[in-house]
């Protein structure tokens, strides 16, 4: 493969390639989120309550901010609800067998292999496996640590992925949808000469994080993949964990947003968070069907569009201040409606206890 000039004329400047990074995506934590932290500040001092958020889905842990039980959230769902989430139980590790303890749980939920094993409490797809055999059940719990409650969830069949941004403040007779993310993962496909590694230099985007890949491929970036061959490089749909995001606010339809508006109307006092899910194509999805849930994330969540590659850093900042400004509308609403807000120093007790928990797990898939 040779390079382009970098002395582009103009009028190659006119045909040249967007990147296929933006200019913002992968700073580092504390360069963009420093200026939402210090607004979120400001929107404390304005509301005389710092922890305010939290009190926006007041049913839950921080409000679903940090540390919070994911089955303890999708355990609130309702019987229409439920019907679009897939099935899940949970085990803890530290029994004698914790592989049989997860075939039983499996067989009284009545599921089976594939399942996707994940933390109760965590984010960012941290410690998120894919368990396709008996074998790799043993294996993967022995990986985590003691004490830990785990999900296991049935592996959803569609093969797409979205994030579904909500809001719904408390005297609102429908909520609205605010965001559309598509997540792709990234995939290489073999030519039968080249190594992993080499199929990873020779993309457009993958050669510019390779970091994100290398670590859980192992000894696999030295293997040759035959001709046609797919890999693909990270199973949970994550941005920081390799995925590529989507913006697909265009496919946000009326059905869409009833449809969603029906079903987390159905978990009780919730108001502002994003639904994970996988769906079977666009058009279905558009029209308000073929869909299941995998997760139902809080005040914590993000409108993910904002890590299309397309998105300028004034908007990423527009959206992220509108969502944050939303959820200390709505937490004071709900806080003058009788409801409490967590208060700072257990929203820090939560953020600590994730941050020890997550860095306990093993590396996702």
């Amino acid at each position: 493969m040779t390079q382009a000039s970098t002395a582009a004329t103009p009028a190659a400047a006119k045909t040249r390639q967007p990147s296929p990074l933006s200019l913002f995506e992968f700073w580092p934590g504390w360069a963009f989120y420093t200026p939402i932290v210090l607004y979120w500040i400001l929107m404390g001092l304005r509301y005389r309550d710092f922890s305010l958020p939290t009190a926006a889905n007041p049913r839950i842990e921080t409000g679903g901010l940090c540390g919070e039980s994911k089955t303890s959230i999708l355990d609130m769902a309702g019987a229409e609800a439920r019907r679009w989430i897939a099935p899940y139980t949970t085990i803890v590790t530290g029994s004698a067998d914790d592989a049989q303890a997860a075939r039983v749980a499996l067989d009284q939920a009545g599921l089976s292999l594939p399942v996707v094993l994940k933390p109760d409490i965590g984010c960012n797809g941290t410690g998120v496996k894919l368990i396709t055999t008996w074998e790799d059940l043993a294996m993967t719990l022995d990986q985590y640590p003691r004490g830990v409650r785990l999900v296991l969830q049935r592996l959803i069949p569609f093969e797409h992925e979205a994030g579904v941004f909500y809001i719904r403040h408390p005297d609102e007779a429908q909520g609205r949808v605010t965001s559309l993310t598509y997540k792709e993962a990234p995939v290489l496909v073999g030519d039968g000469r080249s190594t992993v590694r080499q199929l990873i230099d020779a993309d457009a985007r993958t050669r510019l994080v390779p970091h994100l890949y290398l670590p859980r491929l192992g000894e696999r970036v030295h293997e040759i993949l035959p001709t046609g061959e797919p890999l693909r490089l990270v199973f949970a749909g994550n941005h920081c964990k390799g995925s590529i995001f989507r913006n697909g606010a265009d496919d946000i339809t009326p059905a869409l947003v009833e449809q969603i508006d029906r079903i987390m109307q159905d978990l009780p006092d919730f108001h502002f968070g994003r639904i994970d899910l996988k769906f079977e194509s666009v058009a279905a999805l558009r029209r308000g069907t073929g869909f299941e849930i995998i997760e139902i994330n809080g005040v914590g969540s993000e409108a993910t569009h904002i890590w299309d590659s397309r998105t300028t850093l004034r908007e990423a900042y527009a959206v992220q201040f509108l969502h944050y400004r939303e959820t200390f509308r709505i937490g004071a609403k709900k806080k003058k409606a009788g409801w409490r807000s967590s208060g700072a120093f257990t929203m820090l007790r939560y953020w600590r206890l994730q941050r020890k928990m997550m860095a306990s797990y093993p590396l996702n898939d």
